[in-house]
């Protein structure tokens, strides 16, 4: 190995959650063509480590584990997890040249790679400098193993559900109708860092009219008492990196009765999908019962996304509830059960949970109220 390369971090093997996630990893690699795994996803090298740092890689393989990085991150890495043996590049050297080092000097001839996050130019890179070796693309192979929450990880998310539903609780004490879209999102980022959040786990929607009935939009300059509908989609990043992802809608005065039945229908179907969770369930089959009911009410076509995904470190992880939606429900999942009706020109109704499957069913998590959120101003 070069000198160049990096020097050692001492470290031992200690049984610890993270100790046994990277044993269940090497496990799944029994049944590939691989002999090791280089783990490039920034998400999956946490989970398997516990370092929240980033531009770091980490090679597993059953006689060894190293995680690849450089001086910024040497303390930080024997805080997080001294028990890991890691290789601290040095400052003249390109982070794929040292993989390269490292992956030369391990024992086997096929080296997996996560073909979800390698670019083609890494590729090609690790390909050119490692002749005798084979690379193997493997896919999903650590997010499988995320999508089944152990006890530290549903707490964590419970924390970051709680956090999200206290700063939604404050911004609407503190918003009026001469905020603005973008003022309000701007506020609950405030409110929710301040109460302990790290951050958003993404953008908030907040929509205002018929801005609602757009699944995916971004906040403007539209004030609160433009009209009385808003629709408002959330979530953190709580103390420990974990997410939590909510939509509630709230209104300022009466709404048009056609919106008003979408509440409804939209409130039964959060109701009828999260009755019908639990382990062995198809995924397909849960978006359906939330998607019948919501047809038999004569807006079939009015809901045009999947029910849910899973949630944890990254906001859309799997199990994914749709229609394309492969395999069952497992017990310690994390799911979001969020059906809508969107009507354009008029609004957008919307309600998501954030539900743990149990042994005996489904576990809702969050816990603001499903109707409407009143803003008397």
């Amino acid at each position: 190995m070069s000198e160049k390369l990096s020097h050692p971090i001492p470290g031992g093997d200690h049984n610890n959650e993270f100790e046994l996630r990277r044993r269940k990893l090497v496990e799944t690699l029994a049944a590939t063509d691989a002999d090791c795994l280089l783990v490039t996803n920034t998400s999956n090298v946490t989970y398997l480590t516990g370092f929240t740092g980033d531009s770091s890689y980490l090679l597993v393989g059953p006689d060894q584990t190293i995680l690849i990085s450089d001086a910024r991150f040497e303390t930080q890495i024997a805080e997080q997890c001294a028990d890991l043996e890691a290789f601290i590049r040095s400052t003249g050297q390109k982070m794929v040249q040292a993989t390269v080092d490292i992956l030369q000097s391990q024992p086997g001839h096929r080296i997996g790679f996560e073909s979800g996050s390698v670019n083609f130019a890494l590729w090609e890179s690790l390909r050119d400098g490692l002749e005798s070796r084979e690379l193997t693309p493997l896919s999903g192979k650590v997010e499988a193993l995320r999508q089944v929450k152990d006890a530290g990880e549903v707490e964590q998310i419970r924390d970051a559900v709680r956090l999200a539903e206290a700063a939604f609780t404050e911004l609407l004490t503190r918003v009026g109708p001469e905020t603005t879209e973008l003022e309000a999102f701007a506020e609950l980022e405030y409110i929710a860092r301040r109460r302990g959040a790290k951050g958003m786990s993404f953008e908030p929607i907040i929509g205002v009219g018929d801005r609602s009935a757009l699944p995916h939009y971004q906040p403007g300059r539209r004030k609160l008492g433009d009209d009385p509908l808003i629709l408002f989609d959330w979530g953190v990043v709580g103390p420990h990196g974990y997410v939590s992802d909510l939509t509630r809608v709230a209104r300022t005065d009466t709404i048009p009765p056609k919106l008003q039945r979408a509440q409804e229908l939209v409130s039964e179907a959060v109701e009828a999908a999260i009755t019908a969770i639990r382990p062995g369930t198809e995924l397909k089959k849960i978006d359906g019962i939330a998607r019948n009911v919501i047809e038999e009410g004569g807006f079939g076509d009015k809901f045009g996304h999947g029910l849910g995904h899973g949630i944890g470190l990254e906001v859309h992880e799997g199990p994914r509830l749709s229609p394309l939606g492969e395999g069952c429900l497992e017990i310690g999942n994390v799911v979001t059960v969020e059906p809508g009706i969107y009507l354009e020109g008029l609004g957008g109704i919307r309600i998501e949970e954030d539900v743990l499957v149990t042994e005996s069913g489904a576990e809702v998590l969050s816990s603001l109220p499903r109707t409407f959120h009143e803003l008397a101003w």
